[in-house]
């Protein structure tokens, strides 16, 4: 079974979902409130500059200023600036933007950039919670077989491009026909094409560079001067290559735009990219929905009968590995073994689905034998190199912990289709019933003692009122006896659980 592009409009929202050998593998979602903003290219405004931090605030015209770090500027004078990671294997915006790490040599960021000062500026992070954009000036510009680099002189190919003869054909042809000074990183798409389409793509890059450039100096800041193309291309641009099965969507205007794409780009593709016509929604047709709805819970069951337990917060995430109902049927090292094989796999996949990113601390069940832990340390690493994000994984620990990272350009799925619940506000449980009747009993004692009226009276939630009238009576037939006053409590439906009033008349 092959891989297939789904791709439902629904009004403002786009979704995309990649399918992998029948199973959704990632899901992409676009809406006209938050579209995201990487790639684009701004002229700014630097607002204001912070030599503590090595890093400065830059109005692009967003709701809120974008951050600049010191590492991500570009002056002519700094040698070989970008000259690390640029091999990545499938880079796009983010994954090809050097660095942020001071470099020996570089100027401190009062000398680079002044309060007031015009700079051309391109996203690599969308805003994250709180956080502004992170912005870059090392322009990358991706194209449907390599990524243009202005700022810098450099050519890298695809390390997934394994064959040497390919790597120095690709090379000496890019070498021949890039702008001077400038460089490109050769995609693996490129792997087998035809020299006129890397060709084109060279010209159609240089080409929106000088529109850049042209734009810049008519623009007045801020300005957005070019963006980059919308979700549906762009992931025809990165994710559509030769295991792509087919792409169907639901949207007349999004297949016309994807099919005049595939014209100047993918002509060979074009007949891999199909109208949905059905009478029933895209994603119920091709099982999508349900695979939403079974992937993003806090709790993720093993086939073996395992589960995983995903933890998000803000400065990390946390993912438990537990046996559940899985027992095996040997030692119980191989049981913990084939556990954590297992666990290793699905959780990539819920990172690549969930589009987590920064910090990951994965719990995996304790195992004796090192052999086993390199074996699932290889897992790991063989794993992520499905994953187009670049990850960076350590050793198992002594704890049997596994720190890695992932490159995060956007927020993840569950943050962006969800939002945190009124009821519980964000924390993921409430006060237990038992725990808001000794707070009312607590209160109704302050109350005795701002007065002496005759009655107190208790509004709670119904749950919490039955309780008081149930198990917990003595307790308030004891505190009754001792402020000789009578309590009566009255339940409110539309209470929140922890909610009470307390009042006396």
């Amino acid at each position: 079974m092959g891989h297939e592009i789904i791709v439902n409009k629904t009004g403002r929202e786009t979704r995309v979902a990649l399918i992998e050998n029948g199973r959704l593998a990632e899901l992409h979602v676009d809406r006209g409130d938050k579209r995201s903003h990487v790639g684009n290219v701004y002229l700014g405004r630097v607002v204001r500059v912070l030599p503590g931090m090595q890093a400065a605030f830059v109005d692009i015209g967003l709701e809120r200023a974008a951050f600049l770090y010191a590492g991500d500027i570009y002056p002519e004078f700094v040698e070989n600036a970008g000259e690390e990671g640029i091999d990545d294997p499938e880079a796009t915006v983010a994954e090809a933007t050097p660095r942020s790490k001071a470099r020996a040599g570089q100027p401190p960021i009062q000398d680079l950039i002044k309060e007031g000062q015009e700079v051309l500026v391109q996203i690599a992070k969308d805003p994250l919670g709180t956080k502004g954009a992170r912005i870059t000036t090392h322009i990358t510009l991706p194209g449907r077989y390599m990524v243009f680099m202005p700022t810098v002189d450099h050519v890298g190919i695809s390390r997934r491009i394994d064959k040497d003869k390919e790597r120095r054909k690709l090379r000496d042809f890019v070498e021949k026909h890039r702008p001077p000074g400038c460089g490109f990183i050769v995609r693996t798409v490129s792997d087998g094409q035809p020299m006129s389409a890397l060709k084109q793509d060279i010209d159609y890059l240089s080409a929106t560079w000088a529109r850049i450039q042209d734009g810049q100096t008519k623009a007045k800041a801020p300005a957005c001067i070019h963006a980059d193309h919308g979700l549906v291309l762009r992931v025809v641009r990165d994710a559509f290559n030769d295991s792509v099965d087919r792409m169907v969507l639901d949207d007349r205007d999004a297949f016309a735009e994807v099919q005049a794409f595939m014209s100047d780009f993918m002509p060979q593709a074009k007949d891999r990219v199909q109208l949905y016509r059905g009478a029933d929604p895209i994603f119920d047709t091709f099982g999508v929905e349900v695979d939403i709805t079974r992937s993003l819970g806090r709790k993720v069951w093993l086939k073996s009968g395992g589960y995983l337990i995903i933890d998000q917060t803000e400065a990390l995430t946390a993912i438990d590995v537990n046996s559940g109902k899985f027992v095996g049927s040997s030692s119980l090292e191989d049981t913990t073994l084939q556990i954590n094989l297992e666990a290793v796999t699905e959780i990539i996949y819920q990172l690549r689905l969930r589009n987590i990113g920064g910090i990951i601390v994965l719990d995996l069940i304790d195992m004796e034998k090192a052999a086993n832990r390199e074996r699932v340390y290889r897992a790991v690493e063989d794993e992520c190199k499905k994953d187009r994000a670049r990850t960076n994984v350590l050793k198992i620990s002594e704890l049997g912990l596994v720190e890695m990272t992932r490159k995060r350009t956007q927020d993840d799925l569950v943050r962006s289709i969800s939002e945190p619940c009124h009821y519980c506000e964000g924390r993921g449980y409430t006060r237990s019933r038992t725990t808001v009747v000794y707070d009312i009993l607590r209160e109704i004692l302050r109350e005795s003692n701002r007065g002496r009226q005759p009655t107190i009276f208790v509004n709670a939630h119904p749950l919490v009122a039955d309780l008081m009238y149930g198990d917990e009576l003595p307790s308030v037939e004891a505190l009754e006896a001792r402020l000789s006053r009578r309590v009566v409590v009255r339940a409110m439906g539309h209470y929140h659980l922890e909610r009470f009033e307390v009042y006396s008349r």
